[in-house]
């Protein structure tokens, strides 16, 4: 398995726990959770508008509902809901919308009014005259931040536990190949064989695809996040603005934590892009005007491959023996024990599972996307 973040860690777990397929070698070029597992802003979430995303996305948040208690680490889930700001009484009736769509699948949603959402955060703004006006918002309970060390820590101990060979500062550099099927990976520590190589790499997905000699239609971007100082609680959700792009929500530690769109240029690079950080800071505000007076304590960013339809990629690549978990975008961290899950029955049978099967590399050249980013109105 390539790849020691959030996803690989939950792979490997999964392989030896469901599975018990306990030879498992995990491979990471630099130490676990240093990717995007650490550098996001840790919402978790399944309010999507397919019935595909909305199976694969509520997965994910019903394992992490049982995670602490089934690792015996506290991953700090904090399910303070997660509110999805209306501005207009169109954006009203495409809330409605999604939150029919939501219910249909299966996903707890409301629909809320201006002093419904004003009861839950009376933080934001709420002047009639104000450039994005509340008119009301979506709402789903069930949605809130973790801590993101503790979940990359949470399955690496699990999977250490069942004997998972968890291996740090270990770089693929290639792969090896017998009969024109990959039967193993070229490393800075040498060569490592195995029947079937799992890459989760997010940031990095087309640097492997290079490697292996396969083709993603993937783009990465740099994904930006900013904490200010510590205050005393004054937001107990978290809130999203489709009018500026920008969320955030409270930590336990007072900080506030929030972030926007992506950054559209091209790029590999860990760190924020000036203008961007502008627009970031200017939406919150905008939100927010109270928190004006507070104190950037941190900023940064994550590397983020991003699929032409804001949808993952799961499954094989046409290359025998390599199979990818890739292409989650800004979704990455509220989908990782599900990807996990997925791409450890992929690997352990060699088949699609129901929820992954949508997912995989094909319905590209089949034209069965999955277009959450416009269903949405934005790609988070």
């Amino acid at each position: 398995m390539i790849g020691g973040g959030g996803h690989g860690l939950a792979t490997a777990y999964y392989l030896a726990k469901t599975h018990g397929i306990r030879r498992v070698a995990l491979l990471e070029r630099g130490w676990i959770g240093g990717g995007n597992t650490g550098r996001n802003t840790t919402v978790i979430r399944s309010n999507y508008f397919y019935p595909e995303s909305a199976a694969l996305y509520d997965l994910s948040v019903r394992l992490y509902e049982g995670l602490s208690r089934e690792l015996n680490y506290n991953i700090m889930f904090s399910q303070r809901g997660m509110l999805m700001l209306a501005h207009s009484e169109i954006e009203m009736e495409l809330a409605a919308r999604s939150v029919n769509a939501m219910l249909i699948n299966g996903v707890d949603a409301e629909l809320l009014g201006r002093e419904q959402v004003r009861a839950l955060a009376p933080i934001l703004k709420f002047d009639r005259d104000a450039r994005f006006p509340i008119l009301g918002a979506t709402n789903q309970r069930r949605g809130g931040p973790a801590r993101h060390d503790a979940v990359a820590w949470a399955y690496a101990r699990g999977a250490d536990a069942l004997g998972v060979d968890i291996i740090q500062n270990c770089e693929v550099t290639g792969f090896a190949r017998e009969a024109g099927r990959v039967v193993g990976v070229e490393t800075t520590r040498g060569e490592i064989r195995g029947e079937r190589i799992g890459v989760a790499v997010a940031g990095s997905s087309s640097v492997l695809a290079a490697l292996g000699g396969y083709e993603l239609p993937i783009n990465t971007y740099t994904l930006q996040a900013f904490v200010s100082e510590p205050v005393k609680p004054m937001m107990d959700t978290v809130a999203l603005s489709p009018g500026t792009g920008v969320y955030f929500s409270q930590s336990d530690k007072g900080e506030m934590v929030f972030g926007g769109g992506l950054d559209r240029v091209p790029s590999y690079a860990q760190r924020g892009n000036p203008p961007m950080q502008e627009a970031v800071l200017s939406g919150l505000l905008e939100m927010a005007p109270a928190l004006g007076q507070l104190r950037l304590m941190r900023q940064w960013g994550g590397a983020v491959d991003v699929t032409s339809d804001s949808s993952p990629i799961l499954g094989p690549v046409g290359v025998p023996g390599i199979y990818v978990n890739c292409g989650w975008g800004t979704g990455g961290f509220k989908a990782i024990p599900a990807g996990g899950t997925l791409l450890a029955h992929i690997l352990a049978t060699g088949e699609h599972h129901e929820l992954s099967r949508p997912f995989a590399l094909s319905r590209f050249a089949t034209g069965a996307l999955i277009d959450e980013g416009a269903a949405a109105g934005i790609a988070h």
